[in-house]
Parts: C-alpha cells; sequence; structure tokens
C-alpha cells in the first residue's frame, strides 16, 4: 500500500491510500488535489472516508462522489453531505483488500470516528482527523476533556509502530508548546528538531507513530509528574489526580499559548 499525504489549504493533509490501481481518500475538504492526484497515477477512487463533519475535511466530498462514484463512509452521527455510509464502532468494513476497524473518538467533536487498517507487511495505519495531531490534539469544540482523554488512551492502545496520518501540518508549533510543558523531556527535544529540519525543507512530519507520540505529546502523558506540574502552574485549581483535568488545563493553556 502507498500512503501518500496531499496538501490542502494553508496546513490540512487529505490521506490517499492506493494499491496502484483502485485508491482511497481521507478528509477531503478540497477536491481539486485528490483529482489531480488520481489522474497523475491514474488511480481508481473506491472510498471516501470521513472522520468528522467540518468543512475542511468534508468540502471535496460532493464534487468526488459525483465524478468518481466512490462510496462516503462517515460517523453515525454528524451532519454529512449525503448520501453517506453511516459507521461506528460495530461497523465491519472491508476496503482496498483489507479489513477496517472504526474507532469512536469524540472531544473534538461530538461524533468524531477514527479509521485503522493493518495492510499486509506493513505497520498499521491510523486515521485520525483532528482528534490526535502530533504533539497535540484537536480543540474541544463538542465534547469535553473527560470524553477526549477517553478518545485518546484508546488509541494509545493500538500497536507502538503504528502510523499516525493527523489531518493537520500542526506538528511544529505544537511541539514548542509540548516544550514549554515538558522542557526536560530529551526525546522531545530531539524530535522537535527533526520536524522543524523537515519544515525548513518543505517536507511533511508526518505520518508520526504512536511511540513517537507517547514519547512526547503531552496529551498522552497527562500521568507523567512534569506534565501534571506545569499543569499544577498554569492552573493551581488543576485536579492533579485526575488525567482528564491535567487535559482540560493543557488545551486551555495551548488555546491562549
Amino acid at each position: 500500500m502507498n500512503l501518500l499525504p496531499l496538501p490542502a489549504f494553508s496546513d490540512n493533509y487529505i490521506w490517499l491510500l492506493h494499491n496502484g490501481k483502485q485508491a482511497l481518500v481521507v478528509d477531503p475538504g478540497d477536491a481539486a488535489p485528490v483529482q489531480a492526484a488520481l489522474q497523475a497515477l491514474q488511480l481508481q477512487l473506491q472510498a471516501i472516508l470521513v472522520t468528522h463533519h467540518h468543512a475542511d475535511h468534508v468540502g471535496g466530498v460532493d464534487a468526488l462522489r459525483d465524478a468518481t462514484g466512490a462510496l462516503v463512509y462517515g460517523p453515525a452521527f454528524e451532519l454529512l453531505p449525503e448520501p453517506v455510509v453511516r459507521v461506528d464502532a460495530a461497523t465491519q468494513l472491508h476496503l482496498l483488500g483489507m479489513p477496517w476497524r472504526v474507532l469512536e473518538v469524540p472531544g473534538h467533536t461530538a461524533g468524531h470516528i477514527a479509521w485503522y487498517c493493518e495492510p499486509a507487511d506493513q505497520a498499521p495505519i491510523l486515521f485520525c482527523g483532528d482528534t490526535l495531531f502530533s504533539g497535540g490534539c484537536g480543540r474541544l469544540f463538542e465534547g469535553t476533556a473527560e470524553q477526549m482523554h477517553a478518545s485518546l488512551q484508546q488509541l494509545a492502545q493500538l500497536p507502538q509502530n503504528t502510523r499516525v496520518a493527523c489531518a493537520h501540518e500542526y506538528t511544529v508549533s505544537n511541539l514548542k508548546f509540548a516544550c514549554e510543558v515538558e522542557p526536560s523531556n530529551t526525546a522531545l527535544l530531539q524530535y522537535r528538531a527533526h520536524c522543524e529540519a523537515l519544515r525548513q525543507q518543505q517536507r511533511p512530519t508526518l505520518p508520526s507513530t504512536l511511540a513517537q507520540e507517547l514519547a512526547i505529546n503531552p496529551f498522552l502523558r497527562c500521568d507523567v509528574k512534569q506534565v501534571v506540574q506545569s499543569a499544577l502552574r498554569f492552573r493551581p485549581d488543576t485536579q492533579t489526580e485526575q488525567p482528564a483535568s491535567v487535559l482540560a488545563t493543557l488545551r486551555e493553556w495551548k488555546n491562549a499559548f
């Protein structure tokens, strides 16, 4: 399987997964880069996968569906461009010759989902939309900190070699914040230097890996002593024994950072 990030807007990635003949695309906020890639690679679009309803993730769905006839699969409880095959954690799908898992990960939006697959002889892939970013997590627009913490912990249980295909190139700014939270984390400092070098070369920092995120992402490290202490300095009323409270403080801090 070939995994390609297609840049869109100022910082989105539309993910294209293909086997040389057929393809699927994840969160196409804009149809144009997808159509260009399909034509250049001579691919047939089999499916359109959606993680949540925001316009920068669904804006190109109608045009792609109309142009290719691809089926659209999306979260069961979000307002999406119809027709959509609605999916949840109980759904069993087979796309591009592989079984897929749907993970329910509310927090950023109320019905947000993630998509997980295990290509043969390759590391697994997680399409997590705006739930998990490299070095960060999504804003809590519709969900709670408790929901986001539970969602991130669900993702943390996946195999550590899972490729994390986030929907935005937020990595460098996220890592700047992460270094404020956990300044003595050597793995974080090394990863920040690596990602800054990639961006200077105009190369994507993504996909990350789950192992990398567990080592450097403060929103996955809400029980680590230095992360907890930093949260407490920002908000002295943080309930340090509750990781969701630590996450809420980190998210509030990041919003203003």
